[in-house]
């Protein structure tokens, strides 16, 4: 969500990541050698570092030139996101990370509109 003098402008961004193993044989067959339906660690480790990498660029993009950014959510997933900020500059426009539950979009708004008039931080 971004907050500017015009208003604000809410965009969501789906990751489309998979963290579950699929099986390469949908009826879940229990043939001697199942485990080699599941992709190796590897391949699998690669596939969802390259989803990420997709996934954090689109938010960075979004972000654009905000003067300042609140981080939230539950997981790890802010921490990646910080961490890729830091990697491409932007880290210094971070204003904290916090953790929250699950939020509906109106919760998302509230909490970023809370967050910045408390701290009468710069909106943009």
């Amino acid at each position: 969500m971004a907050l500017t003098d015009k208003g604000e402008e809410t965009k969501e961004i789906s990751s489309k990541v998979e963290t579950q193993l699929r099986r390469s044989d949908i009826s879940g067959s229990k043939k001697q050698y199942e485990p080699l339906q599941v992709p190796a660690d590897d391949v699998r480790e690669n596939a969802l570092r390259g989803h990420l990498d997709l996934y954090y660029d689109q938010v960075i993009s979004f972000i654009g030139d905000a003067e300042s950014i609140l981080i939230f959510g539950p997981g790890e997933a802010k921490r990646e996101l910080k961490k890729r900020l830091e990697k491409n500059g932007v880290d210094g426009r971070v204003a904290d990370i916090e953790t929250a539950d699950r939020l509906t979009d109106a919760q998302i708004a509230a909490t970023v509109r809370e967050y910045f008039l408390k701290e009468n931080t710069a909106i943009v």
